[in-house]
């Protein structure tokens, strides 16, 4: 009798390490699943991560290439630009030589004035032209509006007969290339006389006065 209760004593303390072996052997195979999970989920983060990082990557060589690219037409349109500017002043001294031979007074009024003016306007307008098939070109200054983008007021000049601001002398002739400024036109522009002014101030007070 005895014997047989020790039997059945040790077949349940069996039992019950097998359980637990079993429990052991359970919750180790849970946990590798959780392993393996956190371990794909990783994977999946740094898939993306590097699809973004291609991403950008893609993208900034595509504006570099764009930059290259204006970079490129910039150099074909203005690369002439500095040189163009410097030849304005073969422009600026037929002009200024022009003056001195006009104001030269044994010269006027003679064949040899009129023939040397002459001269210079072919020359001029030769210049005018070559730079005109280089998408060069002067800019329209007298009667026009000031425009700060493309003259600069040098002084005013009173006329009762134009709007104020309205352009009526050039002293030196602006250029553009194409849609970019070589230099400004430097102009004079109109006023309202003083004495026009004057009047008109007089004429109030009087209004008042009545």
């Amino acid at each position: 009798m005895e014997k047989e209760e020790s039997n059945l004593k040790d077949l349940k303390q069996d039992n019950s390490e097998e359980n637990e072996i079993s429990d052991d052997q359970g919750s180790s195979t849970d946990n590798s699943d959780k392993n393996k999970e956190n371990t794909e989920l990783s994977l999946e983060e740094k898939i993306l991560e590097l699809e973004d990082k291609l991403a950008r990557t893609f993208a900034e060589m595509e504006n570099q290439r764009r930059r290259f690219e204006k970079e490129k037409e910039d150099a074909f349109e203005y690369g002439g630009y500095s040189f163009a500017k410097e030849a304005l002043n073969l422009i600026d001294n037929l002009e200024r030589s022009k003056a001195v031979l006009e104001n030269d007074e044994s010269l006027k009024d003679t064949n040899a004035l009129k023939k040397m003016l002459d001269h210079f306007e072919i020359i001029n307008k030769d210049l005018i032209s070559i730079f005109s098939k280089n998408n060069i070109k002067p800019i329209d200054s007298l009667n026009k509006k000031l425009d700060p983008n493309f003259h600069q007021a040098m002084m005013e000049i009173e006329d009762n007969s134009k709007e104020p601001g309205t352009i009526v002398k050039e002293i030196q002739k602006g250029f553009v290339i194409k849609d970019r400024l070589l230099r400004p036109s430097l102009v004079g522009v109109a006023k309202k006389s003083d004495k026009k002014e004057e009047k008109i101030e007089e004429n109030k007070e009087k209004i008042e006065v009545k």
